[in-house]
């Protein structure tokens, strides 16, 4: 059960990048609301079953890092989405995927110690990045500032996790889903309205492309991932959403004919290899501060 999770839950993110650029004509400020949208409608169901008064339960705190990680998330989608319609949905995913990295700083900031594997694949990562871009500026000015709009998404997305990491720990799954979802379609609705994106209207094949994305990316892949998260653990899941950089390069080039240059292909390798090493470089930091704990408390 857990390996089919895992493959529902990367083929669900991986389809995202190609499916936001298969339906240029929805704007994606409307194709980011309704995801949220309809994945709050559908995770509120389990969420009412499960426990009525969870919300009600919520102390100040909860409240509080949910709003930030709503934030964060709604301008994590306005950056991806749009750099997706501006570059190649394999740039755009690798650069948004270097949320692990941004997250390994943040702590470093913190003063979390790392070991010589996050060092390496944080030189890694953003050796790739200059390689992408370094082909990017070749393709022109647009490609450019969409691979700058992945990077800035990247960071949201580091600071959703982080925020959500704190909000949801007295939380289900489906009752942070839905608060977060939810708080994240408001937002997004507010944007919408204060620079005239319509949000209806479109044809039927801009409604299945919104459906798709909702479907796929929004209540299939990330629920599939903060299920798997409970039993196999956050490790092994940062792991497995690596698996969008290939994946959705496969897929655009399969239902898009985005033909990538070797140079390009060649910076998505050493992003995804270093992004492994800061994310094994991270468990095992984590595992020897548990031992040296567990040693001291001895």
């Amino acid at each position: 059960m857990n390996f089919l999770l895992a493959l529902i839950g990367v083929l669900g993110v991986a389809a995202s990048g190609p499916i936001i650029a298969a339906f240029p004509a929805v704007p994606v400020l409307a194709m980011a609301f309704w995801r949220n949208a309809i994945g709050t409608a559908v995770m509120a169901v389990p969420a009412a079953i499960n426990n009525p008064r969870s919300f009600a339960q919520l102390r100040k705190r909860e409240w509080g890092w949910s709003t930030v990680a709503a934030f964060a998330l709604a301008l994590h989608f306005v950056c991806f989405m749009i750099s997706i319609r501006m570059t190649t949905v394999a740039a755009s995913t690798a650069l948004v995927c270097l949320q692990a990295v941004w997250i390994a700083l943040f702590q470093t900031m913190r003063g979390t110690r790392y070991g010589w594997r996050v060092g390496l694949g944080i030189v890694l990562s953003f050796t790739g990045v200059v390689v992408i871009t370094g082909f990017d500026i070749g393709s022109g000015q647009e490609a450019l500032i969409g691979d700058g709009l992945a990077v800035i998404g990247g960071i949201l997305a580091a600071a959703y996790t982080m925020a959500g990491s704190k909000a949801r720990a007295p939380m289900s799954t489906s009752t942070y889903t839905t608060l977060c979802y939810g708080m994240t379609s408001i937002i997004l609705l507010g944007i919408c309205l204060a620079f005239n994106i319509p949000l209806w209207g479109f044809d039927a094949r801009g409604w299945v492309g919104i459906i798709a994305l909702a479907v796929f990316a929004q209540i299939l892949g990330h629920s599939a991932f903060n299920h798997l998260v409970s039993s196999l653990g956050p490790l092994t899941v940062s792991t497995l959403i690596l698996l969008e950089i290939p994946g959705a390069a496969l897929l655009a080039a399969l239902f898009l004919g985005q033909v990538l240059p070797a140079g390009t292909i060649i910076g998505l390798a050493v992003i995804l290899a270093g992004l492994v090493f800061v994310v094994r470089g991270q468990g095992k930091a984590k595992a020897m501060t548990t031992s040296l704990k567990a040693t001291r408390s001895t």
